[in-house]
């Protein structure tokens, strides 16, 4: 999917927080003028596919009318966004804290069961949901039903995470289950919005201490690129917030990224394989900020300028080798067909081939793409592309000139920002460390809009 919204609107919205106690008054919020079909509009114009609806902040306010707790909104704001999303035709995801500051029984185990009917609420009356998100903020200071108190548990074992997922297992089965153990994609580990440059989807998460590894409990610092060949299969999700906060802050007005802080993040996160999770952030009237919307907006037709055109769909394609001599299902043609899942491959023996785009005409490009089928694994240690001017077509007679770049991994998606454009009539790809064979989908070139 690449790219997706998650969207923070609470009591915190009103009181001009980050972080609510847990002894907010509900009646703060103005349920009625709420403009999620605003928002999710916005969102869309952006060229992201989902909104992620942070339906319980640690503050423990339900943001639909729930039986679990008195601690509600007086209206459905969930539902809202349900409608509005079913309307665009984009995905709705939850959010729903496992910490809790508001609830007495946080800490206790009948807080767990609490926390796994809300759950249930949600993805009962909710779906169909393609993400649950479970946060890695556990236990401190809270409102806990007028105890005033710090509350610390146990964050390997307090939430029984296997029979709490198995919630969404059972209730949405399409739904991807977040955290920083998974199991099916993990926090980054920065909220800077960015992967490693060199980025495996394949991670095993650690414990920083004494048991096993958890929401919140775990060296998140290794998630950033990830681990080559670990046990979990569970790509990175790069949340950052559109505005320094995650929740609106009029003071935070001017502040708002640029469509070209948009793109750096673009290139920071799905350029390197990963997920963008964009944070947006709802004013007191239920909508977001004109500065918000018009950014978003640049941003989406930016990025769908600079991949409209890919010019090495006008190249003469040569491979060094074709999986079985089998050019009609493995040929290199499938590079420049626009299908994620068809793919050039080689022969089992084959792990460092290389492939030439070759142009009639010159092309002038500043962004490379290279993208693995997937399906198949991250195959690719690494790889190198040379860039070559001056060969012939229309620069004929003009001295040569040469560019080298490397990098490492692949994987679902791949982009290389050029400093400068160049103008070439031969590109090769090469791949230097792989293995197994290759299987590539994917090998474009374009140029950045301004």
């Amino acid at each position: 999917m690449d790219m997706y919204c998650l969207v923070h609107w609470g009591a915190n919205t009103y009181l001009d927080h980050e972080w609510g106690y847990g002894d907010e008054d509900p009646s703060l919020l103005d349920v009625a003028d709420f403009d999620a079909l605003q928002i999710v509009s916005a969102a869309q114009a952006g060229g992201f596919k989902g909104v992620i609806v942070v339906a319980k902040h640690h503050d423990g306010l339900c943001l639909w009318p729930t039986a679990t707790t008195a601690h509600h909104v007086d209206g459905d704001i969930v539902r809202k966004y349900q409608q509005a999303c079913a309307h665009l035709g984009m995905k709705l995801g939850v959010y729903c804290s496992p910490w809790d500051r508001n609830s007495a029984l946080y800490g206790t185990h009948a807080y767990v069961e609490l926390y796994r009917r809300q759950l249930t609420e949600l993805e009962t009356n909710y779906g169909p949901l393609f993400m649950v998100w479970h946060d890695g903020a556990n236990g401190g200071d809270g409102y806990y039903g007028g105890a005033r108190e710090v509350r610390k548990i146990d964050r390997s074992t307090y939430y029984g995470w296997d029979t709490t997922w198995g919630i969404t297992r059972r209730l949405q089965p399409g739904a991807v289950i977040f955290g920083d153990v998974g199991p099916d994609v993990r926090w980054v580990g920065n909220e800077a919005g960015h992967a490693g440059e060199t980025y495996w989807a394949t991670y095993t998460p650690l414990a920083p201490g004494p048991g096993a590894p958890a929401n919140g409990y775990v060296q998140s610092d290794l998630a950033t690129s990830g681990t080559r060949n670990g046990k979990y299969w569970m790509g990175a999700e790069c949340d950052v917030p559109l505005r320094p906060g995650w929740f609106y802050h009029a003071s935070q007005d001017s502040l708002v990224k640029t469509p070209s802080q948009l793109m750096d993040l673009y290139f920071a996160s799905v350029g390197r394989g990963a997920c963008l999770d964009l944070g947006l952030a709802p004013n007191k009237q239920g909508r977001l900020a004109a500065a918000d919307v018009e950014s978003l907006r640049v941003f989406g037709e930016r990025l769908r300028r600079t991949f409209a055109v890919n010019f090495a769909a006008q190249a003469h394609i040569k491979a060094s080798n074709v999986r079985g001599g089998d050019a009609v299902h493995y040929g290199p043609a499938h590079l420049v067909d626009g299908d994620r899942y068809s793919y050039w491959a080689t022969d089992d023996s084959v792990t460092g081939p290389s492939v030439e785009l070759r142009f009639d005409h010159p092309v002038t490009f500043d962004v490379i793409r290279l993208r693995e089928n997937i399906k198949l694994g991250q195959r690719v240690d690494s790889f190198e592309v040379n860039i070559v001017s001056g060969e012939g077509g229309g620069l004929a007679g003009q001295p040569r000139r040469y560019w080298l770049i490397k990098g490492t991994s692949i994987g679902p998606n791949k982009l290389i920002r050029l400093k400068e454009p160049v103008t070439a009539d031969k590109v090769v790809l090469r791949i230097t460390g792989s293995p197994v064979c290759v299987a590539l989908s994917d090998f474009g070139l374009f140029k950045e809009a301004k």
